[in-house]
């Protein structure tokens, strides 16, 4: 028979395993497009500890297999996790050594499932992803939640992106971008976040994506104008509204 006093160092010891349900290091928004060529996407490398950003220099831009391009918002040891599950499933696609490759929308059916599934387990992976690519020149981009709530668009946001981002890109995205153009519009949409998303920080990647292959940036700032009369005195009209 157990005693009570081993059962309670069997229970402490069970709950001391408990991995955590909490986000701890996260980063903000990602926002991708289709553009002429392919996909293009943008996100910072702020890390948030809290209300502090902690880190400056988080790339959250990965490289998935031949035809995809991975951005994530959220918990970064999660984000770390899900690219350990898509190491493992790009490994295991090329063992099979038959010139096939898995294309954008496998891999984004692939993370919904992983992203519904733990979930389910009631551990989820405190992330939103955002996925695109081109194969056969067919351009993909989606996106998914942390519960597994995914769908697939011309322009997709995660975080405050959602908010503050989609609707310039409802007002301004065109399916004939050039490059250039997808650039600039990525950029008006990450200056207006820098702007209002307290963890927005002035340094950002953006990638692009083509039937040719991947390419990301090197980090850099955008220029910026804080002069604005809403910056300089924020509550002004804002008196004996309490």
């Amino acid at each position: 028979m157990v005693s009570s006093q081993s059962e309670s160092g069997l229970l402490s010891s069970e709950g001391d395993s408990q991995r955590t349900q909490y986000p701890y290091v996260t980063g903000t928004s990602v926002i991708g497009i289709k553009y002429k060529d392919g996909i293009l996407m943008a996100a910072d490398m702020g890390g948030s500890y809290g209300s502090t950003i902690r880190y400056k220099s988080v790339e959250r831009l990965k490289q998935v297999g031949k035809h995809s391009l991975l951005g994530a918002s959220g918990e970064i040891s999660d984000f770390q996790e899900i690219l350990r599950y898509l190491d493992e499933l790009i490994l295991h696609d090329n063992m099979w050594d038959d010139g096939n490759s898995l294309g954008p929308k496998e891999v984004h059916n692939y993370l919904t499932r992983i992203m519904y599934n733990r979930r389910n387990k009631f551990d989820p992976l405190w992330n939103s992803l955002v996925l695109g690519g081109v194969k056969n020149g067919q351009k993909y981009l989606g996106s998914v939640s942390m519960i597994g709530v995914h769908f697939e668009d011309s322009h997709v946001a995660t975080g405050f992106g959602n908010h503050l981002a989609r609707p310039i890109l409802r007002e301004e995205w065109r399916e004939d971008l050039s490059f250039e153009e997808g650039v600039k519009l990525l950029e008006k949409c990450m200056r207006n976040l820098l702007y209002r998303d307290r963890s927005a920080v002035n340094k950002l990647q953006i990638a692009k994506i083509t039937e040719d292959g991947l390419t990301i940036s090197q980090p850099y700032s955008l220029k910026t104008f804080w002069n604005f009369g809403a910056f300089q005195n924020p509550t002004v009209g804002a008196e004996g509204s309490w």
